[in-house]
């Protein structure tokens, strides 16, 4: 069965006035930044998903790289390392040759936001762009939603209500088409220094979701 045609945003999306204009800013402030809406990182035949909320302004945002460049990626790419999700080395940075095995990283939102805060209609206008990233997954069996924001954008984008599935840490949803949605709170540094998730936590969500991956 032939998948459908990736929609990802342009470098240059307008979609988001005020995003736009972020990274305008950004752009003028840090010219040899990324600056730009951040696309998917690993293959598309991947069976295991994991959507965070946004790029960081000094990791993502500055990288290209999902999750590449900050104190999430750090705990990040370390968890998927340990369970044979990546390969490589990583260090910050996205020519340090990481590669991801069986698993793909997006966002909710592509473009950074102010204060690390997308609006409700900025993440809106972003979902058309994550349910595109669903449909032309064809191996997709997992999805690891880092967050509630996320949680509630993988919900819609599977053309589910939000009201379908409460967030909470550590718990497992029914998707459509037989796929499934863990939560864990997101791996930032704010919710690390205040132990609303320890590593301990985030290594058992992430070795739940590949064991739901099979062999």
């Amino acid at each position: 069965m032939k998948m459908p045609a990736l929609d990802l945003p342009p470098l240059d999306c307008p979609l988001c006035p005020r995003l736009a204009e972020f990274r305008a800013k950004a752009r003028a402030k840090y010219p040899d930044w990324h600056n730009a809406p951040v696309m998917p990182f690993g293959p598309p035949q991947a069976g295991l998903l994991v959507v965070g909320l946004a790029p960081g302004l000094q990791g993502a945002n500055r990288t290209g790289r999902p999750f590449t460049g900050d104190y999430a990626g750090d705990l990040l790419y370390a968890t998927l390392l340990e369970f044979g999700l990546a390969r490589g080395t990583y260090d910050r940075r996205p020519d340090d040759g990481l590669e991801l095995v069986d698993c793909r990283i997006s966002n909710a939102v592509k473009c950074v936001p102010p204060e690390n805060k997308p609006t409700p209609q900025e993440i809106r206008v972003c979902n058309r762009f994550l349910q595109s990233e669903l449909a032309a997954m064809p191996r997709l069996k997992v999805v690891l939603a880092l967050g509630s924001i996320a949680h509630d954008a993988v919900l819609v984008a599977s053309g589910l209500r939000k009201s379908a599935a409460k967030f909470g840490h550590g718990a497992r949803h029914a998707l459509p088409e037989g796929r499934v949605l863990f939560d864990s709170y997101h791996c930032s540094r704010y919710n690390t220094n205040t132990n609303r998730l320890t590593p301990a936590m985030f290594r058992d969500v992430v070795g739940k979701a590949r064991l739901a991956l099979g062999a």
